[in-house]
């Protein structure tokens, strides 16, 4: 079962476990997401890879990261408006094929769609609570986590920023003298463990080094940190991410095609394509 996982395209999993928690957050949590916002987010980032596709040419191209994309915006982002998801969509895929390094695009493209939606879009915000923090939620967020991850062979990255986060709680817990339920609170918030579990782990914006890894897991567990409890403003995993995804070394095609969960259009016949 292990082997056949491994051998699947990562992002298969990630729909069917994204999505599935999509379902459960609209049906059980009661997400502020009407359903025409997440249908047009689904069409914006459609619409965006297909007319790349168009434009450069590109052959053997999917949509399973436009659609893992969708779901991801759909997940984190609220609007007052039906405009704000599909915009977002569109111009973080757009994102994917025009801002590069190399090899490799800068950019985790839902990370991106996020922050293009609370810096410069009117009544749109980031919604990472919505999950709760009761602890069954938190065991199946890591579960599916890990399923996808160990299939991404970027498992390793998800717990280096976890534990280092962790600790960094820790200390802040032994600081303030505060009791050992605020900690088991802070570690099972869903929106925590979504980003731990299927946006810090794509491995076309992380190292492909296993110690660059860890050390990029770090410095964005630490940065997350002083921004959620030194600096103490909400959002403080995204926004690490988002300003420390340029210092991932740009690597080479051939080194970015052994990462098996790679967009299927980065091959030896068509290296430079995302």
């Amino acid at each position: 079962m292990v082997a056949a996982l491994r051998k699947l395209d990562a992002r298969w999993l990630q729909i069917g476990a994204i999505g599935g928690l999509l379902m459960f957050g609209v049906l059980l949590r009661d997400f502020a997401l009407r359903w025409e916002q997440s249908a047009l987010c689904f069409a914006g980032a459609l619409a965006a890879q297909w007319a790349w596709m168009r434009i450069l040419g590109l052959k053997n191209v999917g949509y399973l990261s436009a659609i893992v994309t969708g779901i991801g915006l759909s997940v984190l982002v609220r609007a007052d408006s039906l405009w704000v998801h599909p915009l977002v969509a569109a111009l973080a895929i757009s994102a994917k094929f025009t801002v590069r390094i190399g090899n490799k695009h800068i950019f985790n493209p839902a990370n991106l769609g996020v922050m293009i939606a609370i810096l410069f879009l009117p009544g749109a915000w980031l919604s990472p609570g919505q999950w709760g923090s009761d602890m069954i939620a938190a065991l199946w967020f890591i579960a599916l986590g890990v399923t996808v991850t160990v299939s991404a062979r970027r498992f390793d990255i998800a717990w280096a920023f976890l534990a280092c986060y962790g600790l960094l709680l820790i200390g802040r817990l032994l600081w303030l003298d505060q009791r050992w339920a605020v900690l088991l609170n802070q570690l099972s918030s869903g929106g925590l463990l979504l980003f731990t579990f299927f946006m810090i782990t794509d491995p076309m914006t992380t190292p492909n080094d296993r110690r660059m890894r860890w050390l990029y897991a770090a410095l964005v567990a630490t940065l997350a940190f002083i921004w959620q409890f030194v600096w103490y403003r909400n959002g403080g995993p995204v926004w690490a991410l988002f300003l420390l995804s340029p210092l991932v070394p740009a690597r080479s095609a051939s080194a970015i095609t052994e990462v098996p969960c790679a967009p299927s259009s980065v091959t030896a016949t068509v290296p430079s394509t995302p």
